[in-house]
């Protein structure tokens, strides 16, 4: 088609459009317009908020003394009294009394609660939503707090997510950690790459790292062991120092506290296990016996079916192997060379 055909067409639909514009600002407008609007996209209301303001463009600060020192910085958003109240720098949002108010150089923060974020000096990326939240931040980047308390005691401790009130709590330097869950993590201090997925989950681990915990009350007791996981209602619950744990189902190893190296599948598996190490459980309590092997529950189906397999015991200082007294339902069947 002839382009000046094509102008022709759009031409009039255009005017419209502009005419109509014209008339909704005029119509919509209210009378007398509202106070707080300033050049460069600004928005200030309240006492002393913006009050430093010189090339700063595009800030909105609503609240007492809200962006009181921002000189600069362009793109912030502050509602509530001294929110952002040092900031000088660029894109943070703060809502809720005291928000980042000590922020000064760190940017692409947003804080949404009371006090959230409010010891936040240089650190980056952080979020934090509800009371309180990630509130003794200093330098630490990338955490993302939701809940009431979450990461409150948090100083430098990074890309860590806590989600539920009081989650990691206590963490103060812990890195790479993630909380979901009320008090999950609640006491973790230094501890690194955990996860804590339930109510008080992992709740008394203090410089335990890299554990799983899924479920209500798993790993509950926790606080120095590494490398475990958890998958089940209170599995590993009374754990306190054993490594290298797996537990899957419910109340799975639940009386171990030291044990290591411990292996327990379904539910209430390697509940007779509490300080052995190398246990395997499949479906039965077990015993207390390092280097063991239990499979199975119940009558026995056949002589197929594997219930106690016992590794060597080491006795003065001859190979012997020893005779695992069966449990009720259980067919033994000792190992052989």
């Amino acid at each position: 088609m002839n382009p000046l055909i094509q102008l022709k067409k759009a031409a009039p639909v255009s005017l419209v459009a502009f005419v109509c514009f014209g008339l909704l600002s005029t119509t919509q407008a209210v009378s007398p317009p509202p106070d707080g609007g300033y050049p460069n996209f600004t928005t200030a209301e309240g006492t002393k908020a913006l009050q430093s303001l010189t090339t700063g463009s595009a800030n909105t600060a609503v609240g007492w003394f809200s962006l009181f020192s921002n000189a600069g910085g362009s793109f912030n958003t502050a509602t509530g009294a001294g929110s952002l109240l040092f900031n000088t720098v660029d894109d943070n949002t703060a809502f809720g009394a005291a928000a980042l108010l000590f922020n000064t150089g760190g940017i692409n923060n947003t804080a949404v609660g009371v006090t959230a974020l409010l010891h936040n000096t240089i650190a980056e990326e952080n979020t934090a939503t509800g009371a309180f939240a990630l509130s003794s931040n200093t330098e630490g980047d990338f955490n993302t707090a939701n809940g009431a308390w979450a990461l409150f005691f948090n100083t430098t401790g990074a890309r860590n997510t806590a989600v539920g009130d009081s989650a990691l709590y206590s963490n103060t330097t812990g890195d790479l950690n993630t909380a979901s869950g009320n008090a999950a993590l609640v006491v973790n201090t230094t501890g690194e790459g955990n996860t804590a997925t339930g109510y008080n989950a992992l709740s008394s681990n203090t410089t335990g790292t890299n554990n799983t915990a899924t479920g209500l009350q798993a790993l509950l007791h926790n606080t120095a062991g590494n490398h475990n996981t958890a998958n089940g209602f209170r599995a590993l619950s009374s754990n306190t120092t054993g490594g290298v744990n797996t537990a899957m189902g419910n109340q799975t190893l639940q009386s171990n506290t030291s044990g290591s190296h411990n292996t327990a599948l379904g539910s209430g598996a390697g509940n007779s296990v509490t300080t052995a190490d190398n246990v395997i459980a499949i479906g039965t309590a077990g015993a207390n016996v390092s280097d063991s092997c239990y499979i199975g529950r119940g009558q026995p189906r056949g002589p197929g079916i594997l219930t106690a397999l016992q590794g060597r015991d080491q006795a003065d200082g001859a190979d012997q192997r020893s005779n695992l007294r069966p449990q009720a339902g259980e067919f033994p069947i000792q190992a052989r060379d």
